[in-house]
């Protein structure tokens, strides 16, 4: 058996599979199909210091190999989180990850603040890529100028371990994780969703009340390898790997390529299992190749 453990910063996970914040709920949905506490981490579901509705219905489509989402962050608020949710999940034997997001600087700083305070969140998700919200998330994260500024004004209040969720919807994904990882990111996590459409042709009308959306599923994943390669090789701190994970294999390919852990999103809603067979078939590789620890696939192309 290989030695999966895996660290990003102070955080050491039992592996580095971790499940994508908004297709994995708040891990307690996914109990009666697996055991949740194997996962490497888990990041709930994004959350904003005031309570969010969300878009107008619809606000979801299938479309060839993906989905497209625009369900605009809907959440409860952080404080509805502190109450409620976390005396419910900080008991879940693994690493729980919140995704932050905000609508301004001050709005990512007081959440960030709020989550820094809770003692069995390791770390935080700052998502500064999501494309479907009106005010912040993708404005911060498509320049590298404001995704300095907000990296810079949370690192100040939150001490933990700091990851940063980056947009593809960009020219160069790395001049934007140099960026951040010059302010003090941990890590950097790539990809969110890519900005996508779709159309009914019989009522000649956008099928999302928002009209575009974000893609996410298999289709991404060439463009998503393409960019976590980049990355890694341009900043020193671990990448975590996502877009379009749906088997062992697309994730050690992830790894291949420079991300010292991957996420499993879209995938989740097929096969409500398929972080368990991450898990396991990533094992197998590493036994088949001689491997002793999963770290050493990371950037290992030959």
């Amino acid at each position: 058996m290989a030695d999966l453990t895996t660290k990003i910063g102070t955080m050491t996970m039992k592996n580095p599979v971790m499940t994508a914040s908004g297709t994995f709920g708040y891990g307690t949905e996914y109990s009666d199909f697996i055991d949740i506490s194997r996962i490497g981490g888990i990041i709930v579901k994004g959350t904003t210091i005031q309570p969010r509705e969300g878009n107008p219905y619809p606000r979801m489509a299938e479309v060839s190999s993906g989905m497209l989402n625009a369900v605009g962050l809907q959440n409860k608020g952080a404080d509805y989180f502190i109450k409620e949710i976390y005396p419910v999940i900080r008991e879940i034997d693994t690493n729980m990850i919140v995704n932050v997001s905000g609508s301004s600087i001050d709005t990512y700083v007081e959440c960030a603040e709020k989550m820094a305070a809770l003692e069995h969140i390791p770390a935080i998700e700052l998502n500064i890529s999501c494309p479907n919200v009106k005010q912040g998330g993708m404005a911060f994260g498509v320049c590298a100028s404001s995704a300095a500024e907000v990296v810079r004004a949370v690192r100040t209040v939150y001490p933990k371990v700091l990851i940063v969720k980056l947009s593809p919807n960009v020219t160069d994904i790395t001049e934007i994780a140099r960026a951040v990882e010059a302010e003090g990111a941990d890590s950097v996590s790539l990809i969110n969703t890519m900005l996508g459409m779709a159309i009914d042709a019989e009522k000649r009308k956008p099928v999302l009340s928002t009209i575009t959306g974000g893609l996410s599923g298999p289709c991404v994943k060439p463009v998503a390898l393409r960019m976590v390669w980049q990355t890694a090789r341009a900043v020193k701190i671990p990448v975590i790997g996502l877009g379009g994970i749906s088997s062992w294999k697309d994730a050690v390919e992830f790894m291949l390529a420079g991300a010292a852990a991957v996420q499993i999103g879209t995938y989740n809603f097929v096969d409500p299992a398929i972080s368990m067979k991450v898990v396991d078939g990533m094992n197998d590789y590493c036994d088949r190749h001689g491997f002793l620890s999963v770290r050493e696939i990371t950037g290992a192309l030959e």
